[in-house]
């Protein structure tokens, strides 16, 4: 049924694109990440992934925006309420982004404070993450799309209730022409090239691939002894 699924939404993603935009690639220089409604009451619903390892993979995205210097926009809903406030640690990496808590508004685009912050980034290309996948990730991608970005969605960093909720939010976006990748992939298509930094790239993908961490220890190891 998961290969399925998998199929066609590659098929129909296929049937949906140009053959010249099958690889419109994230641009370290014309892109922003948006952080939508990370927020702890939030984090209760997100069932598709494994709680732990999906809070990892939001702070390795955060992670990700930090080491390449890239700019951020942050946005809650409603957190006075059962939503609860932004994750912390998440909110504590962007000291000096903008970060938006909206009143009510459930998709982030219908704020304006918040589409100002993303305009004033200067970007055209939103990195997007959030909870839950199929509402506050999909109403601001699909309305980012709309208003002209290009706009990466970024799946393990985005939760939701169940695994055919996720999948029928994912052909949504999909066939409205938005780019699914996840962090490990936005973090080497924003590298590029081991060339320019391999020390720093193998820090950040070693911070929540644990046998990424022991792939470069073993090259550590194998590079001290042929030194000597």
């Amino acid at each position: 049924m998961q290969f399925k699924t998998i199929f066609c939404l590659v098929a129909m993603t296929v049937a949906t694109l140009s053959a010249a935009d099958l690889y419109p690639r994230l641009d370290v220089n014309n892109a922003a990440f948006l952080f939508i409604d990370h927020q702890t009451g939030l984090f209760n619903l997100v069932d598709d992934y494994e709680q732990h390892n999906f809070k990892e993979t939001v702070l390795a995205l955060g992670r990700t925006a930090n080491y390449f210097k890239m700019p951020a926009v942050l946005t809650t809903s409603f957190e006075q309420g059962p939503n609860g406030p932004m994750m912390k640690e998440l909110k504590d990496m962007f000291p000096n982004s903008s970060y938006i808590p909206r009143p009510g508004q459930i998709n982030a685009w219908d704020n304006d404070d918040f589409v100002k912050a993303v305009e004033a980034t200067g970007k055209k290309q939103l990195i997007i993450s959030g909870i839950v996948t199929d509402v506050c990730v999909t109403f601001a991608a699909l309305s980012a799309k709309n208003a002209g970005y290009e706009v990466f969605v970024v799946t393990d960093a985005s939760g939701t209730f169940r695994d055919d909720v996720r999948a029928s939010s994912w052909v949504r976006m999909s066939q409205a022409g938005i780019q699914l990748v996840n962090w490990f992939a936005v973090a080497c298509e924003l590298g590029r090239d081991w060339r320019r930094d391999m020390e720093g790239m193998a820090n950040l993908l070693s911070s929540n691939i644990p046998k990424y961490e022991m792939l470069m220890a073993s090259f550590q190891s194998a590079s001290n002894q042929s030194q000597n």
